[in-house]
């Protein structure tokens, strides 16, 4: 089992939800976070302002503003690894910054709070 985290445009999440749907991927968990991309800032700029450098702090603007993403996440067996991770990538993929990122951890168990069943079998495709 793995856990899948994509942080995602606020706007792709209806898109995004029906893509992966459409690929028996049904449950996950959405939340509102916020959030930058590391290519929003010059890291000179911000090391300037983070000493308390007037001009530094001008000059960033407003790049050091965070960003509404919408952040998934989700549980799925290792064999709809590949098809979550590339579903998420079509629908979301525009060639801009601020797409999103994917990150994919190992999950030990799993566990229904109604059933008390465990493992793989209260997943989506299992």
């Amino acid at each position: 089992m793995r856990e899948i985290m994509a942080v995602i445009r606020m706007n792709m999440m209806n898109k995004t939800k029906l893509a992966l749907s459409e690929g028996g991927i049904c449950s996950m968990t959405a939340k509102d976070v916020l959030g930058r991309g590391k290519g929003l800032v010059d890291m000179s700029l911000m090391k300037g302002a983070e000493k308390g450098y007037e001009e530094a702090i001008a000059q960033l603007g407003q790049s050091r503003r965070l960003i509404p993403k919408r952040l998934l996440i989700l549980v799925v067996p290792e064999k709809l690894v590949d098809t979550t991770v590339k579903t998420i990538i079509k629908v979301n993929q525009t060639g801009k910054s601020g797409d999103g990122k994917i990150f994919v951890m190992p999950v030990v168990d799993s566990f229904s709070v109604r059933t008390g069943e465990g493992g793989e079998k209260v997943l989506d495709g299992a």
